[in-house]
């Protein structure tokens, strides 16, 4: 058997995969120490252009300490990669739990929500934001305590991100109170097959309690489950309520330790740096499929982005960014892709599941080039991102009207449209 290293760790079993990266479990050959060694892809953190993001928050990440916040060790790096090194908490996922032994009393629940607000409190009061919050992030440490894993590094790529109104802050508040939901009913309040249903419901915040739910926690949930992140109640309303302060324990904050960002800096600002710390080139070099969104991403992503593009292809909804969804396989939705922006005249560049066109222009007077990336959202469901990377708004706009039009056959059309589109059809006949 191969021992792998980077640096002083030896690298052992995959843990887990986040968004866009692979936790393995390692062990500090100096110290004995076991840790998690979050490995991010460079050229794909460069691509995304999130760079300077990552760096912010992995600085202050290093520099946060709370005691529901798994904690960061160091940063390394090799050519290709980035290794995040973190706290290896032993008591498992939260999420086990509750897959084990069902929804939790409500004295437990209320506890570990409260160690939950505690950590993404003193986050937010940082400015950093989780953004992927779900009861798989939350880990338990050996004496049951809650510990947020990844909080600062689970951003989605910038694509996915960066529509307008997007508020992190707002957004975590709403999945603490999926959390909390879950915590007590042992089930997601939303949680549908059809995306269409799913995101109507988060839309309409259509669920319900069940009976066993005391009244101060229904009353706090449907607060938090504001579908309007403007009337939402915030983390300070949250701390005030009644049913929250109950057996409330303020977390005792870490004393001032001494930290320092030569290692963050010096895997961000020299790519040579961290050579002599390689790891095989194993790692990410396989075909991992199509990043997966699953049902919890996407209720959180709801909350921060309009979907409506998902489903409303009318010129209104074009900007910068648009999407559709496939239910072909994604390597089909790829290839169909790629031979219609050739036919289109446009050169095509492909890595895993992403691929960039690039070429002039409809007028033949400017360079113009589009990002194109596909997402499993379920089983039989793929979302295409689209994003403009240059050119002119309006030259964008045109390409993909024309780029859509010659891909219906893989778009998939919710029944409302399709009924929609039957009847028009039907009256054209009359006519």
């Amino acid at each position: 058997m191969v021992v792998r290293k980077v640096g002083k760790y030896e690298v052992g079993r995959t843990i887990g995969e986040g968004t866009f990266a692979k936790v393995k479990f390692a062990q500090n050959t100096e110290t004995g120490e076991s840790v998690a060694m979050k490995i991010l892809d460079r050229s794909t953190i460069i691509k995304h252009k999130m760079a300077d993001q990552i760096k912010r928050e992995i600085s202050i990440m290093k520099l946060v300490r709370h005691p529901n916040v798994v904690r960061l060790h160091e940063v390394l790096a090799s050519r290709t990669k980035i290794y995040i090194i973190l706290e290896f908490i032993t008591g498992g996922e939260l999420f086990d739990k509750i897959v084990h032994h069902g929804r939790l009393s409500e004295a437990e629940a209320r506890q570990y929500f409260q160690q939950l607000i505690d950590g993404v409190d003193f986050c937010h009061s940082k400015g950093v934001y989780h953004r992927d919050l779900k009861p798989e992030n939350l880990l338990l440490d050996s004496q049951g305590n809650l510990k947020i894993s990844d909080f600062g590094l689970s951003a989605l790529p910038d694509q996915v991100l960066s529509h307008k109104g997007y508020n992190g802050a707002v957004a975590d508040v709403w999945s603490c109170g999926v959390i909390l939901y879950v915590l007590m009913a042992g089930y997601l309040p939303f949680d549908e097959l059809d995306l269409t249903t799913l995101y109507s419901k988060v839309e309409k915040a259509d669920y319900s309690c069940p009976s066993w739910f005391p009244v101060g926690a229904k009353s706090l949930i449907h607060r938090i489950l504001d579908p309007n992140p403007g009337t939402r109640i915030t983390i300070e309303q949250i701390r005030d309520d009644e049913w929250f302060k109950k057996n409330y324990v303020p977390v005792r904050l870490l004393e001032y330790e001494d930290v320092n960002l030569d290692d963050v800096n010096a895997v961000f600002d020299d790519p040579e740096v961290g050579k002599e710390g390689q790891a095989n080139e194993q790692y990410g070099t396989e075909d991992m499929g199509p990043l997966n969104l699953n049902a919890f991403d996407l209720i959180i992503l709801s909350q921060g982005l309009n979907l409506a593009t998902l489903f409303d292809r009318g010129e209104d909804t074009v900007k910068h960014q648009t999407r559709f969804v496939s239910q072909k396989p994604a390597k089909v939705v790829l290839s169909s892709m790629e031979v219609v922006a050739q036919s289109m005249g446009f050169k095509t560049h492909i890595r895993n599941y992403k691929m960039r066109v690039e070429g002039l222009s409809a007028n033949k007077t400017a360079h113009f080039s589009v990002i194109l990336e596909i997402f499993e959202v379920a089983p039989t469901f793929f979302m295409v991102d689209i994003q403009k990377a240059s050119g002119d708004a309006s030259e964008y706009l045109k390409f993909y009207k024309n780029f859509c039009s010659n891909l219906e056959d893989i778009i998939w059309k919710p029944p409302i449209e399709s009924s929609k589109s039957r009847i028009t059809k039907s009256k054209s006949k009359k006519r």
